[in-house]
């Protein structure tokens, strides 16, 4: 009897065993088969050998990257099979950089665009007045990706009847709207919304007579459609009444008081010596639970239309410079009283010399303060910054300097305004990072020799050391040279 027990346990143990044996190693031979399959796979293109750094993830490590039509496919320690291999040995791959300031939005600048790393490009602070032509304009046509806001400033330029270009010249510029004319406003942005824009711009500096109130009202608006006020603030420098730190805290009691989400533009060109405590103030706000950011350009001069508000009676006072810090961009000249004169009757771009060195590296090395470049290049000529912002991070701050780690930096540059906007464009919840299913916006950089060449005198010079850059899963830059016949961009816009 206790023989046969035994016979009958040991058999039933034999079995099990046997069962487990049998599921292990299926379950073995079905993982080979995953990774066989994973590495035979042909992708359409695979990025070989470089050192992946994702700021999201934190991922910095030689990786292989395989990606399918637009998207990133595989990312992997073994090797993968693609139609196309592109050996990144040497190379940093990185997530291809986001601009949430560009005003260059042709082709000229894109091509600028795409030299120093950047694949998208959004005009958020001015914006326009007409949403559907915007895009229709660029749709198919781009080389990098896309976007605009409504903005403030051409819708009310449009209303009210000024004959400014861009930026207004006379009828925006001091009179206050009518009750008719605030609601045309108001409804204009409520329809550039409804077509996709992806968020509300202000450049309030430029439009100086608008109430308050009239600025409140568009804020309540972005609070009530989730979205963020891209913003140039009132004043400039650190005279009172009137300063920028005044002006900032305008916006950021609007966007306490509406609950709207806040961006201000280029900081230290409007706080110039007052940015330490403009960002105590944002820093502040932050920490208390209001949802404002901000930016920065690597450099220590802004540029802008000598014909506007900006340089209405006192300007020297509020910026802290005179006649001889102001580069006129057609010519390269430095102006004078005489000069200045005749070019403000004429109108055009200047060249403003008004920031401290001291002022524009404590902004950009703040760990919260985006890069953005404000950028534009126009047949040649305009500020550096449109050619070369993102190059001089990589090279002078991370590289020369080490005022920034790699990282860092792209965590600035890439991800931050990512994050910026996904909330409100969940596009762009797929941009900024390097994972399985994200977009394939990808650039390859080598480290040891990326640069800007743009200068004041000549700022139309691409970047050096951003090998290749891809779009969507398409090459628009390879072995430093723009890949013509394409046009991978796309709209980037809220769905």
């Amino acid at each position: 009897m206790a023989m046969n027990l035994l016979i009958r346990s040991t058999s039933r143990w034999y079995i099990a065993l046997g069962l487990l044996l049998t599921v292990t190693s299926t379950a073995v031979l079905l993982s080979i088969h995953r990774v066989a399959d994973a590495q035979s796979a042909p992708y359409d293109i695979v990025l070989s050998g470089g050192r992946v750094m994702d700021p999201e993830s934190q991922l910095d490590a030689p990786r292989n990257i395989g990606i399918t039509g637009n998207r990133i496919a595989a990312i992997s320690d073994g090797p993968l099979t693609g139609r196309t291999t592109i050996d990144a040995t040497g190379l940093v791959v990185a997530p291809g950089l986001i601009d949430l300031h560009s005003h260059g939005q042709d082709d000229e600048n894109y091509r600028f665009k795409a030299r120093d790393g950047v694949t998208t490009a959004l005009e958020l602070e001015v914006g326009t007045a007409d949403i559907p032509a915007w895009y229709a304009e660029r749709e198919g046509r781009s080389l990098v990706n896309f976007g605009a806001t409504i903005g403030h400033v051409p819708v009310r330029m449009k209303v009210m009847g000024d004959t400014g270009s861009w930026l207004p010249r006379d009828k925006a510029i001091l009179p206050r709207a009518t009750v008719e004319q605030n609601s045309q406003i108001r409804q204009m942005v409520m329809r550039g919304l409804d077509a996709g824009a992806i968020g509300i711009g202000f450049g309030i500096a430029y439009v100086p007579g608008t109430r308050r109130e009239e600025i409140l009202d568009i804020f309540r608006i972005a609070a009530d459609r989730g979205m963020t006020c891209f913003t140039h603030v009132r004043s400039h420098g650190a005279i009172e009444p009137g300063s920028a730190l005044e002006s900032m805290q305008e916006v950021v009691a609007d966007a306490a008081a509406t609950g709207a989400s806040l961006h201000i533009v280029h900081v230290t060109s409007t706080g110039l010596i007052q940015t330490p405590e403009c960002l105590q103030l944002i820093d502040g706000a932050r920490r208390r639970g209001i949802d404002v950011t901000t930016e920065a350009y690597p450099y220590t001069a802004g540029m802008t239309g000598i014909e506007t508000a900006i340089f209405d009676d006192g300007w020297q006072q509020k910026l802290g410079i005179g006649y001889g810090d102001l580069q006129w961009v057609a010519t390269g000249e430095r102006l004078t009283a005489e000069s200045f004169t005749r070019y403000r009757k004429e109108g055009g771009l200047v060249v403003i010399h008004s920031i401290p060195e001291r002022i524009a590296r404590l902004a950009v090395t703040h760990p919260e303060i985006m890069i953005a470049s404000d950028g534009l290049i126009t047949g040649g000529k305009g500020h550096p910054r449109g050619a070369g912002s993102y190059a001089r991070i990589l090279g002078q701050f991370v590289r020369e300097e080490k005022a920034l780690t790699l990282m860092q930096a792209l965590r600035k540059m890439a991800l931050l305004p990512a994050q910026r906007l996904e909330k409100s464009v969940p596009m762009m919840r797929n941009k900024g990072r390097i994972r399985l299913g994200a977009d394939a916006d990808l650039i390859l950089f080598d480290p040891a020799r990326v640069t800007d060449r743009a200068t004041f005198e000549k700022p139309a010079q691409y970047s050096e050391g951003i090998r290749d850059v891809l779009v969507n899963g398409k090459f628009v830059v390879r072995n430093e040279k723009l890949v013509e016949g394409i046009k991978p961009g796309v709209a980037i816009r809220r769905q």
